[in-house]
């Protein structure tokens, strides 16, 4: 079976960055819904359409393809005592500006006494990516899975 919209597409990936360091591996297949639904990188599907199990392929892609530029108005520094008493580098919190409904997830990039800067943008933004993928199996969606926009493999059902 060949990967056209509306089909279920399940592959092997390695994620790198531009120098070759694995930055993610998958253990086992994950499974995307092909055809614009968002459920994988656009460059990568497109790659893959009309290709058949077994296809193996390496995508290079542009921090804009991928996970995006670094956007400098989601890095923040906010007053210190807005954080717990244990914050630290690397710690992760929810937030979002208050008119919208749009909640990131801010990494914590530095402490200091009196502020704590924070970074709503993807760990991987602002970075070339290499993603390596082998398709291990095609199938059709159902139409609940079309209809929802999203695989139901393995009990993931949920919105």
């Amino acid at each position: 079976m060949r990967i056209e919209k509306n089909t279920v597409v399940s592959l092997n990936f390695e994620l790198a960055d531009e120098s070759g360091t694995l930055l993610e591996k998958t253990e086992a297949p994950v499974s995307y819904l092909h055809g614009g639904y968002d459920g994988i990188f656009p460059q990568v599907e497109e790659e893959l359409h009309e290709k058949m199990v077994g296809f193996s392929c390496t995508v290079e892609m542009e921090p804009e393809n991928a996970f995006g530029e670094i956007d400098p108005n989601l890095i923040r520094v906010e007053p210190r005592d807005l954080f717990p008493e244990e914050v630290e580098i690397g710690m992760r919190f929810e937030g979002g500006e208050e008119e919208s409904e749009d909640m990131l997830v801010y990494t914590v990039t530095d402490v200091t006494p009196d502020k704590v800067v924070v970074d709503g943008n993807h760990p991987l933004a602002g970075m070339k990516l290499k993603f390596t993928c082998t398709v291990t199996g095609v199938r059709p969606a159902s139409s609940e899975e079309i209809e929802h926009g999203h695989t139901h493999e393995d009990d993931d059902h949920h919105h």
